[in-house]
């Protein structure tokens, strides 16, 4: 039994350093959200755009936790912002300490860096 569970604490792990360093690269994926409307105060502020991983949160939670009691389903709809999140609005609700990691580390959301989605230059002949 201490060997299963030394195993399961392990894979564990490696998975959330893995996360975590995918977290980090900068890439939007398919089905991610790049939010940046309000980029004027984002560069003030010295962070990128936020990568919003729309599928990651969608595989563990069913669509009502977040639509349409916290976040309305329409293009600037939701007027985000840090405030609002440190006060428990938007994604403030669970990224709050408690149920998710709390907002203190801005990379973790604001990680879009548009010169990793170019495509790959064509191959040459």
């Amino acid at each position: 039994m201490k060997r299963i569970s030394f195993w399961v604490l392990l894979l564990t792990c490696a998975g959330i350093a893995a996360g975590l360093f995918l977290a980090t690269t900068g890439n939007a994926e398919y089905g991610d959200i790049v939010l940046n409307s309000k980029s004027e105060s984002m560069q003030k502020a010295g962070v990128n755009p936020v990568v919003f991983p729309h599928w990651f949160h969608r595989i563990r939670f069913k669509c009502k936790v977040c639509h349409e009691d916290i976040f309305i389903i329409k293009k600037g709809a939701n007027d985000i912002n840090m405030t609002k999140i440190m006060n428990g609005d938007f994604c403030g609700r669970c990224h709050n300490g408690l149920i998710a990691w709390e907002p203190l580390y801005c990379d973790r959301c604001h990680s879009y860096r548009p010169e990793n989605d170019k495509p790959a230059p064509p191959p040459q002949p």
